[in-house]
C-alpha cells in the first residue's frame, strides 16, 4: 500500500462535518431591493440560530448546523429556505434574490443597515456595518455568497493552515467550475472605474468571466491590499491580524469614531475594525464564547474548522448549491489537507492574488495562462492536474460512505473543465443572450421567482411551521435577556471590547 493510501486510510473520513451559511437579498418581484425591515416573524437577527441578517436589513443569512451527511445539511438548508419563503409569501410578494451580484439598488446611503436591538453587542454589530459603509461603500456589502464550513476530527491547527495554503494555491479551480457571476446590474458599478462591457438594457459583463464577485469589483479593498497575512501557522497569522486590528489607519482616523452629532461612524480607526472585516477566500475559524474576540479564541483553543468563502450562489438552483457541488468541495478540501503544503512566500501570495483576479475576469478564455512558481502555465492544464490528484480522495470518501457520488462529482468536474460552455458562468450568459431584453435584473428576477415557486411547492408540514415559529419566539426572548443583562454604557463596552489585550 502506498504512503498516500496509508495517509488516507488513517483519516476519520466518516467524521467530516460540513455546514452552510447562505446570504440572499430580499427583493421585490421587479428586482428592486426590498427596503422593509427584517420580519419579526422570522425571529431575532441577533440570536436566531438559523436565520439572521448580514450587512443590510434586506440581506438574510441562512445558517445550518454542522452535519455528518451532505443530504442532512442540504435538507436543513432547504427547510430554512421554506420557512423564510412561506413567511415572506404570507406578508406579500418579496422573495430571495437568486444571484450573488445584487439586484437593482437604491442610492448608497438609503441601503438600510442591519439592526440588532438595543443591547451593546447588538449596537456594536450595527456600528460595525456603518463603518464598513464608510470604508468600502454600502453597495459592495450587498454582494452575496455561500460559505462552506468544513472540519474533520483530529486535525491540528498546523494541519488546517496547511489546508488553507493549498486551498489558496488551487482556488482558481473552484472559481472556474462554480463561478456564477459573469454579469451584474450596471447600477452596482456606477461611479467606479471598471473594464466591463455594456450589455443592454441594464447589464455589465465580461465574455469569459467566471466570478465578478471575486474579482476587482467584488469583495476587494485597496487598504487591505497592504496587509501581508501569512498562512504559515497560527502564530504568524494571529500576529499579522493583530497588527491590522490595532494600528491606526490614517484614512479611517479621518472618518473618526463618532460624527459631530455624537452618532457612531465605526467601531475603531485601525485598518480592521474587527477580525471579520478581513476579506479572504478561506478563513481559519473557532466558535467563540459570548463577548470573546475571534482572534483570542483561535489563539486560546486553536482552529476548529475552515470557512470557504469564494462560492457564488448558483442562480439555477433554488437553495443556491447542490449536493454534487458539496461533494466536490469535500474532495477538494481533503486533497488540500493531505497533500504536501510548503510554506507560502510573499512572491507566491502575489501570484495567488494575480491568479484569482485573472480567473474571475477571464477564466473561460481559451488558452489562458496563470502564474505558478514564477512560470506561466495553462489554467486548464494546471486545473486538470489538481482534479487528477483528487482521484484517490474521492475513492476514499465513496468507500467510507458506501456510494459512488464523490467519484461522479469529480468526473463531472473534469467534464466541465473540458467544456467551459457548461460552467454556470457560461450558462448564465447564454440564458441572458436568449432573452436580451430582460437584461441582468430580468434574468435574475426570473431565477428568483422559479426558486420561490419551487420551494413553496415542496411539502411543508404544520409541525415544521410550528417548530420554526417556536424558534423565532425563543430567539426574541433570548434577545430581551441580553438587553436586560447590560450594565455598561455602549461607549464603555466598545472601549473594553476593542482593547488589544482581548486579542491575546
Amino acid at each position: 500500500m502506498s504512503s498516500l493510501q496509508d495517509a488516507i486510510r488513517a483519516q476519520p473520513l466518516s467524521g467530516i462535518r460540513r455546514g452552510i451559511e447562505k446570504e440572499g437579498l430580499r427583493v421585490q418581484p421587479t428586482g428592486e431591493l426590498a427596503l422593509t425591515p427584517h420580519s419579526a416573524k422570522l425571529g431575532s437577527a441577533l440570536t436566531h440560530p438559523h436565520i439572521t441578517t448580514d450587512y443590510c436589513e434586506s440581506q438574510i443569512e441562512l445558517v445550518t448546523g454542522a452535519h455528518l451527511a451532505i443530504d442532512d445539511c442540504l435538507g436543513e438548508l432547504t427547510r430554512i429556505h421554506q420557512f423564510v419563503h412561506h413567511t415572506l409569501a404570507a406578508m406579500g410578494d418579496e422573495r430571495l434574490w437568486a444571484s450573488s451580484m445584487p439586484c437593482r439598488l437604491p442610492t448608497d446611503e438609503t441601503i438600510p443597515l442591519a439592526r440588532y436591538g438595543s443591547s451593546n453587542v447588538g449596537r456594536a454589530k450595527s456600528v460595525y456595518r456603518m463603518g464598513l459603509g464608510h470604508r468600502y461603500g454600502r453597495r459592495m456589502q450587498t454582494i452575496c455568497g455561500i460559505h462552506y464550513n468544513w472540519s474533520m476530527p483530529g486535525v491540528t491547527s498546523e494541519q488546517y493552515f496547511a489546508l488553507i495554503r493549498n486551498f489558496r494555491r488551487h482556488a482558481f479551480v473552484l472559481l472556474y467550475l462554480f463561478g456564477a457571476s459573469p454579469a451584474l446590474c450596471s447600477c452596482f458599478a456606477q461611479g467606479r472605474p471598471h473594464a466591463l462591457q455594456p450589455l443592454e438594457p441594464d447589464a455589465l459583463f465580461l465574455p469569459h468571466a467566471t466570478s465578478l464577485r471575486m474579482g476587482r469589483l467584488g469583495y476587494q479593498s485597496d487598504a487591505q491590499a497592504t496587509l501581508a497575512v501569512s498562512y504559515n501557522g497560527l502564530d504568524g497569522y494571529a500576529q499579522s491580524l493583530q497588527q491590522a486590528l490595532t494600528q491606526p489607519y490614517p484614512a479611517y482616523e479621518a472618518v473618526g469614531i463618532r460624527n459631530p452629532g455624537g452618532d457612531y461612524n465605526q467601531l475603531g480607526t485601525s485598518l480592521l475594525q474587527i477580525e471579520n472585516e478581513f476579506y479572504g477566500t478561506i478563513r481559519p475559524k473557532r466558535v467563540i464564547r459570548p463577548g470573546e474576540r475571534p482572534l483570542h479564541a483561535l489563539r486560546e483553543r486553536g482552529v476548529e474548522y475552515v470557512e470557504v468563502r469564494l462560492m457564488d450562489l448558483d442562480p439555477f438552483i433554488p437553495v443556491g448549491i447542490t449536493a454534487e457541488t458539496m461533494r466536490l468541495l469535500d474532495v477538494f478540501l481533503l486533497h488540500c489537507l493531505l497533500s504536501d503544503s510548503p510554506h507560502d512566500t510573499p512572491d507566491e501570495i502575489t501570484e495567488i492574488k494575480h491568479n484569482q483576479h485573472l480567473t474571475a475576469a477571464r477564466g473561460r478564455e481559451p488558452g489562458l495562462w496563470l502564474l505558478r512558481g514564477g512560470r506561466s502555465v495553462p489554467l486548464v492544464e494546471w486545473a486538470a492536474e489538481v482534479l487528477e490528484a483528487c482521484t484517490p480522495y474521492a475513492a476514499a470518501l465513496d468507500a467510507t460512505h458506501g456510494e459512488a457520488g464523490y467519484a461522479t462529482a469529480l468526473a463531472n468536474a473534469r467534464a466541465t473543465l473540458a467544456a467551459p460552455e457548461t460552467t454556470p458562468s457560461a450558462r448564465i450568459l447564454q440564458a441572458m443572450a436568449q432573452q436580451p431584453e430582460r437584461g441582468f435584473v430580468g434574468f435574475a428576477a426570473a431565477c428568483s421567482a422559479r426558486a420561490r415557486d419551487a420551494l413553496l411547492a415542496l411539502p411543508w408540514s404544520p409541525e415544521n411551521q410550528a417548530r420554526f415559529e417556536a424558534m423565532a419566539a425563543a430567539s426574541w426572548e433570548a434577545q430581551k435577556a441580553i438587553e436586560a443583562a447590560d450594565t455598561q454604557s455602549f461607549e464603555d463596552w466598545r472601549v473594553e471590547y476593542m482593547l488589544e489585550k482581548n486579542l491575546d
